[in-house]
């Protein structure tokens, strides 16, 4: 139960990062959403429910799946990659959306003349 609501929480927590504006935030909600399928995968392999992947001297049938662990410390990685070139992406991007473009149609006071006024020589 605990887990599903880890699920839940990381979730709703990214898919809410993702529809920001901000691209920093953007990728903050796609790392979330990538440990919200992470934590998805452990609980589903039984961590659990059973004990430790290593086989000692108790039964071997209640022994965890490792797969899923192994699944996890890969997809950790693969994420890390991407938040990486994610990041890259946004300094290479330029300036914050926050900023105005210079394409965006701003008011007559605050525009700039861009030649000679009419009537003046």
């Amino acid at each position: 139960m605990t887990a599903a609501i880890a699920v839940g929480l990381l979730v709703a927590g990214g898919v809410y990062l993702v529809l920001q504006r901000n691209l920093i935030r953007v990728v903050v909600g796609f790392v979330l959403l990538g440990h919200a399928v992470n934590v998805l995968v452990v609980s589903a392999g039984g961590m659990d429910r059973r004990g430790l992947p290593l086989i000692g001297q108790g039964d071997p049938g209640q022994a965890a799946d490792p797969l899923p662990q192994a699944f996890v410390l890969t997809a950790i990685v693969i994420t890390f990659g991407i938040t990486v070139h994610l990041l890259a992406l946004v300094q290479a991007g330029g300036p914050a959306d926050d900023e105005e473009r210079p394409d965006e149609e701003r008011p007559d006071e605050e525009r700039a003349p861009s030649g000679p006024e009419r009537g003046q020589r």
